[in-house]
């Protein structure tokens, strides 16, 4: 963690992180504007729809932050597991073993030659925490997943606060989710290196069956 001031959210979440939370929250955005009826809809309905909808995604970002704190500890305790095992091990064999099974599978199958230079590095360094604690990186990032849950809620219901008719507020909600569910694949396959506008389109499918199920569960 790098030291004075504080990192900007893009540096602490991992790009996929940041379209999955944002997917997170169309998905729910879409669910709760699928359910308004265009024919009896009035100013009343809308306004419960917007305030549930809100809530909603405010209170699943809260949820999700929680759950990134626990992800943050879960990953830095197997890295301290995985530590003490190179430290402990009986012999080279036995340490540079642990070594690749913490790595990637693309390159847990690297040869003795290249995983020893890691197990003298680790060897070097200081001694670590009996436990895994949180970091000032963790809060950034727990806040960084709650606003991004929530603030997706915003240009989907933005039309029901600018247009009165309930029908074209609705048309322009739903092209204003399409598209950023489209965006939201288009930049994740950018970062997975598959077919932008392909992933995008798909992407959009996915989203909308997510949401046609939670809305025929009761979602």
């Amino acid at each position: 963690m790098a030291s004075g001031g504080w990192k900007p959210f893009r540096s602490i979440l991992d790009p996929i992180d940041r379209i999955s939370e944002i997917l997170f929250g169309l998905i729910m955005v879409l669910t709760s504007t699928s359910t308004l009826s265009v024919i009896s809809a009035g100013r009343p309905e809308i306004r419960t729809m917007i305030i549930g909808a809100l809530g909603c995604n405010l209170a699943w970002g809260i949820i999700d932050a929680g759950l990134y704190v626990l992800g943050c500890i879960d990953e830095r305790g197997r890295n301290l597991r995985t530590l003490r095992t190179v430290r402990q091990a009986a012999d080279p064999t036995e340490a540079r073993r642990a070594i690749a099974d913490a790595l990637p599978d693309a390159l847990s199958h690297l040869p003795d030659e290249n995983l020893e230079p890691m197990r003298h590095e680790l060897l070097r360094l200081p001694e670590p925490p009996q436990r895994p604690g949180l970091t000032k990186d963790d809060a950034l990032g727990a806040l960084a997943v709650c606003l991004l849950v929530f603030l997706s809620t915003f240009p989907p219901v933005m039309p029901f606060l600018l247009w009165s008719d309930v029908h074209v507020a609705l048309r322009i909600s739903n092209a204003v989710a399409i598209a950023m569910l489209f965006a939201c694949g288009y930049a994740y396959a950018r970062g997975t290196g598959l077919r932008p506008w392909i992933t995008g389109l798909v992407m959009v499918a996915i989203g909308l069956a997510l949401v046609a199920v939670a809305v025929a569960l009761g979602g």
